[in-house]
């Protein structure tokens, strides 16, 4: 996790200093990441304290202090700050290093391949284009309303999901687990950008979206559309650049979560709702042509490295065939076995 974290930064300061252009903290859901991130945490400490005090002093006021001060000692031990603390910083230095190295791409790499991926989805669905499907399906009226709602929903959740595993999982190791996971999926992200770049199908094949309801997407492509030119015509521009088709990192992050809880989380409706989340998040990003369907597919292959590389690294077996819920620790060669076993189910 941490060593991600530093490459990610320095591949950033590097392409900054031999562009010239200066390294962006972005502004996003609840700001800019050095004050929305801390922010998120803060309000995750207090959610997690002041009901359960709450809760155990049976709502006699006179008890919640001391009843706050006992969750605190059980729940935030040494091992829980140090995850958070680490787990904040790591993603904070990948995330930001991301958002800058996406910024640099058309500097880099700007030829694009968008007319070879559109290909490929018109020879996939015989002749058809995936929107023009979708739209055929759907409707492009009060469905283009429910896929923007789906699809904004990914923005407050990319802060929001390392949070709460840092904050709420069951076990720290979990937390640890998710993270190193969250951050190889936006590395990787990263690296497929600079591998095949494109502009996504909306940006390269706009009018096969024209008869799309205005909705809050409609919104942010525009934004992003705009922020794109600013950025490549004018050096002294503020902000940062976003267009990036391949691959789909809504899809990776969305499946990263949803794999990460299927092991880890108990409750059944909340590994249900991830994973109809992800099927949605799949349709919404070719209805409003943020991605071509390999681009779907790559982001579901980052996800899965990403899973299973964050659970060697933390010490975790994925048993991709065994219950939700119940994950496995092994111990490694070295660490007091002579071989993989397993230790401990949870």
């Amino acid at each position: 996790m941490v060593a991600n974290a530093v490459v990610m930064a320095a591949l950033a300061i590097a392409c900054s200093i031999e562009l010239g252009y200066p390294l962006r903290d972005p502004d996003g859901f609840l700001g800019p990441s050095w004050v929305r991130l801390p922010a998120l945490i803060g309000l995750a400490f207090v959610a997690d304290v002041v009901p359960r005090a709450l809760w155990r002093s049976r709502h006699h006021l006179a008890g919640v202090r001391e009843e706050a001060v006992a969750v605190v000692r059980e729940h935030w031990n040494r091992e829980r700050v140090l995850l958070v603390v680490l787990g904040l910083v790591t993603f904070y230095g990948t995330y930001v290093s991301y958002r800058n190295l996406k910024n640099y791409l058309p500097f880099i790499r700007p030829h694009t391949y968008d007319y070879t991926l559109h290909a490929l989805d018109r020879w996939l669905l015989f002749g058809n284009d995936p929107a023009v499907v979708l739209h055929t399906i759907f409707g492009t009226g009060l469905a283009a309303q429910v896929f923007s709602l789906i699809y904004l929903l990914f923005l407050p959740m990319v802060p929001i999901a390392p949070a709460v595993w840092l904050v709420w999982s069951r076990r720290t190791s979990f937390g640890y687990w998710f993270v190193t996971a969250d951050c190889l999926a936006w590395s990787l992200g990263t690296a497929s950008y600079y591998l095949i770049p494109t502009l996504g199908p909306n940006f390269a094949f706009e009018w096969l979206y024209t008869g799309l309801s205005r909705t809050g997407v409609t919104q942010l492509q525009d934004a992003l559309f705009y922020g794109r030119q600013n950025i490549r015509y004018d050096p002294f521009a503020d902000g940062v650049q976003s267009v990036a088709g391949f691959a789909s990192l809504h899809v990776a992050i969305t499946l990263v979560m949803a794999l990460v809880a299927h092991y880890t989380v108990r409750h059944r409706i909340i590994r249900i709702g991830l994973w109809v989340y992800l099927v949605l998040v799949v349709l919404s990003t070719s209805y409003f042509g943020w991605h071509y369907i390999a681009d779907d597919v790559a982001g579901a292959v980052i996800a899965l490295v990403s899973v299973y590389v964050g659970a060697w690294a933390t010490g975790h077996r994925v048993p991709w065939r065994g219950r939700p819920g119940t994950p496995f620790y092994h111990q490694r060669p070295g660490r007091g076995a002579d071989r993989p076993k397993l230790t401990e189910q949870v």
